[in-house]
């Protein structure tokens, strides 16, 4: 039996608003969908605070789109990479998009792609402004991502999370999921569809609370039980 083809998946970075150490674990979070073959960064390199581009666009194979300024106060850089973006879905053959930026301007372009049926993974930083994280699949901070890097590469393995960062929306978030799952005479409901409803109504993501999966996210909470099944599947359930 011939494997199923991987996605091809595009990336492409708005290299004004967004920084450059987060190319690799946003790399590595892009590769959970498919292979990232295209590669662009968007921006006006000629200005010195875009200088540390040069050597991350080599490494890590990124093509730079040079995009001057085209008059003061307006951002030309945001239409070019928004064109390049329906260049790409009318061609019919990208699979989602990862969009690296902060700016909400491109809210309207993440609708779009996604009415497509399209995957649309977006990074920024934790100003981003909520009409653009909601609009996306998912949304991950980059500080986030990279601080967990960080964590995982220590000797001790452990990570550094705290409590405190699993807020109240959150905890709404995954009550209200866990009302809409199927759930057994035990009241367990399977962790898989309560992660779906979760995302189908927003776009969180564990990775933004320092957790590598949403069962390492369960295991932390008083309020849930978790159990693994003897098909390492694991069921939840509510204990108040």
């Amino acid at each position: 039996m011939a494997e199923r083809s991987l996605l091809n998946i595009a990336l492409l970075i708005d290299a004004d608003n967004t920084s450059p150490q987060g190319i690799d674990p946003v790399l590595t979070v892009m590769a959970e969908l498919g292979q990232v073959n295209i590669r662009r960064a968007y921006g006006n390199f000629a200005k010195d605070n875009l200088a540390r581009w040069d050597k991350i666009t080599n490494k890590f194979g990124i093509r730079p789109h040079q995009q001057f300024d085209v008059s003061k106060g307006k951002n030309a850089t945001d239409m070019a990479m928004t064109i390049d973006a329906i260049d790409l879905l009318y061609q019919g053959k990208v699979d989602g998009f990862g969009l690296m930026t902060s700016d909400s301007d491109f809210t309207p372009l993440v609708t779009r792609l996604r009415q497509d049926g399209l995957l649309v993974y977006g990074f920024g930083e934790a100003k981003t402004p909520q009409a653009f994280k909601s609009a996306c699949t998912r949304f991950l901070e980059i500080g986030k991502l990279i601080a967990n890097t960080a964590d995982a590469d220590t000797p001790s393995g452990k990570r550094g999370r705290e409590a405190a960062a699993i807020d109240q929306d959150l905890m709404e978030l995954i009550g209200a999921a866990y009302r809409e799952t199927k759930r057994d005479e035990q009241g367990y409901a399977m962790l898989n569809q309560l992660g779906q409803i979760a995302g189908n109504r927003s776009s969180f993501d564990v990775r933004n609370y320092g957790y590598s999966s949403l069962s390492d996210l369960f295991k932390s909470l008083d309020n849930f039980k978790l159990e693994r099944r003897n098909d390492g599947q694991y069921a939840v359930k509510r204990l108040r």
